[in-house]
């Protein structure tokens, strides 16, 4: 078994067979030690905040942005008013099967996001990630 290329990474899905399907590409691609999933937006909120106070952000997030209870837009609003999280180098890739042009719009002038990649996820997409 080779290293993992981050320590821990955060999936942000409210899509049970995504999340599923997610996760085994990135155990299998080695991607991560630590691979954390949240089907809520809110329980993510929550579990974010709790990293800041142990000062453990995930290195990565991979967000979906069509979720019934609050979008991943939202939840990049709520992430700007993280105190702590801005500076942090977390990286946030908006992993979505959207291809509205105001998604995108949305997603390329936010400066939380560092990419969009669309669904599904692969280990091609990963090894892009990893270099």
């Amino acid at each position: 078994m080779g290293e993992s290329k981050y320590k821990s990474v955060l999936l942000i899905d409210d899509s049970y067979i995504d999340n599923l399907i997610n996760r085994k590409i990135l155990e299998s691609s080695q991607f991560a030690e630590d691979i954390v999933v949240m089907d809520s937006p809110y329980k993510a909120i929550d579990y974010l905040n709790k990293c800041l106070s142990e000062k453990a952000l995930p290195e990565i997030i991979f967000l979906d942005i069509r979720m019934p209870e609050m979008s991943g837009f939202e939840l990049l609003q709520e992430l700007n008013h993280l105190r702590g999280a801005e500076g942090s180098g977390v990286k946030i890739y908006v992993l979505s099967s959207s291809l509205d042009p105001n998604d995108l719009k949305k997603i390329q002038g936010n400066n939380l996001v560092t990419k969009f990649i669309g669904k599904p996820l692969t280990s091609k997409v990963l090894e892009e990630i990893k270099e």
